[in-house]
């Protein structure tokens, strides 16, 4: 049976507690979304800095080496003007600390004033919190941890509409949902893509065609693109997907991982289609948060026989083995894969 996807419980009660104003004293902020982390964090500002004293009662250290020290003279220095003071420590990754820094920053955690929020934020996609380590309790007791990861569809899509309101223009449902499947789902990247889509659009109705003339598209779009025309016979514009990947850049390793995670996702959705589940079904399993992906693997399920799938996610094996074991050339065995993928 598939997994439920986990509600991001962490980031629904700090929404709860920037709603209330009611801020604890400590934080930990991690994950990829960092256009919601920065607006959450110009949020808490607001709350707790008085305007015209900010400088005076906002702290944010940079460096990744700092010393307890330093973190304990900010926060322990008294407020001036205000209840309430604010301090980010970026980057300091105390998870990878000596035992010392561990030590004493485990123990300067345990009383943190109640006059002061220290955030602990962390800006690399890559982090992950270690729970095994003693000092993060401190975030599941009095603290909170927050993941702000990727934004659910029914979050995004709204979002979406509302940036393009701003700027004069509409955009129906079905056409963000497309928005956000080619050009990803980071509100930072949207932003800008939003901006630049709404610039190019003679009309005040955004259509799919503006989104495709000046979009960006992302790896796994440009992929999508590429097994969709093999699944249809379509080898002018598979040739023409290929070349765009191979201009990307990546690794052969890595863009033959993206596109057997594709073919594995149109096998699942085949033998899906076949025992009668919908698309509601793939977006479980393979732990999507939009609906579009989902709905795109069931139509072109229907296009593409069983055989091929389950051949193509064998080719793309037996590539992956040769990439890895034998020292040959990736692109050319890529471009092989592709050339055999297509016969």
């Amino acid at each position: 049976m598939p997994k439920q996807k986990p509600q991001n419980q962490g980031y629904q009660t700090l929404r709860s507690e920037i709603s209330e104003g009611a801020l604890r004293p400590l934080y930990l902020f991690w994950g990829e979304e960092d256009y919601l982390r920065e607006a959450c964090l110009g949020q808490m500002r607001s709350i707790l800095l008085p305007e015209g004293l900010e400088e005076m009662n906002y702290f944010r250290l940079d460096d990744k080496n700092i010393d307890i020290s330093t973190i304990a003279e900010a926060v322990e220095a008294l407020p001036v003007f205000s209840p309430k003071k604010l301090v980010e420590v970026r980057d300091f990754d105390f998870y990878k600390a000596t035992a010392d820094k561990r030590d004493a920053l485990d123990a300067f955690l345990a009383d943190v004033p109640d006059y002061c929020c220290l955030v602990f934020v962390f800006t690399d996609p890559g982090f992950r919190p270690d729970g095994r380590v003693k000092i993060h309790k401190h975030f599941k007791g009095t603290g909170l941890s927050v993941e702000f990861g990727k934004q659910d569809q029914s979050d995004l899509v709204p979002w979406v509409r509302r940036r393009f309101a701003a700027l004069d223009k509409e955009i129906e449902r079905r056409d963000a949902e497309y928005l956000l499947f080619l050009c990803g789902s980071l509100m930072r990247g949207l932003t800008g893509e939003i901006e630049k889509i709404a610039a190019y659009a003679e009309d005040t109705h955004i259509t799919r065609a503006d989104i495709d003339a000046v979009g960006t598209p992302v790896l796994d779009a440009v992929v999508w693109q590429l097994t969709d025309a093999l699944g249809k016979r379509d080898m002018g514009r598979a040739a023409e997907v290929m070349g765009e990947l191979l201009l990307m850049r990546e690794s052969p390793i890595m863009l033959l991982a993206v596109v057997a995670k594709q073919l594995r996702q149109l096998l699942s959705a085949k033998l899906a289609a076949e025992s009668g589940r919908d698309a509601g079904y793939l977006k479980t399993l393979w732990g999507m948060s939009h609906d579009y992906p989902a709905r795109l693997l069931t139509e072109a399920a229907r296009r593409v026989e069983f055989a091929w799938c389950r051949n193509a996610v064998l080719l793309a094996a037996e590539t992956d083995l040769q990439m890895k074991s034998t020292g040959w050339d990736g692109e050319a065995l890529l471009k092989e894969f592709f050339v055999r993928l297509a016969l």
